[in-house]
């Protein structure tokens, strides 16, 4: 498998929201007037193309303020070169 892992130090994802994240529409902010606009579909894009890909992805986050991580796996394409 190759595994790529992405991680910021921004606003964080409260540990509540963390099982949801993925899922459509879902907003972490229900506000009205959001601050960072969007529909809440990236993120399930995202995993649903992964996973069509035979991969998956998770995060992680240690709560707000702390940043959060997203991991990326999927697998090696067959007769893929080794790196050296």
């Amino acid at each position: 498998d190759v595994e790529v892992e992405v991680a910021d130090s921004g606003q964080g994802i409260p540990a509540e929201f963390l099982p949801r994240v993925f899922e459509r529409f879902a907003q972490g902010d229900g506000a009205a007037a959001r601050v960072h606009g969007g529909l809440g579909l990236g993120l399930s894009v995202v995993k649903s193309l992964i996973e069509v890909h035979g991969g998956r992805v998770r995060v992680e986050s240690g709560g707000p303020g702390r940043g959060s991580t997203f991991v990326v796996t999927v697998p090696r394409a067959p007769n893929a070169a080794t790196p050296a």
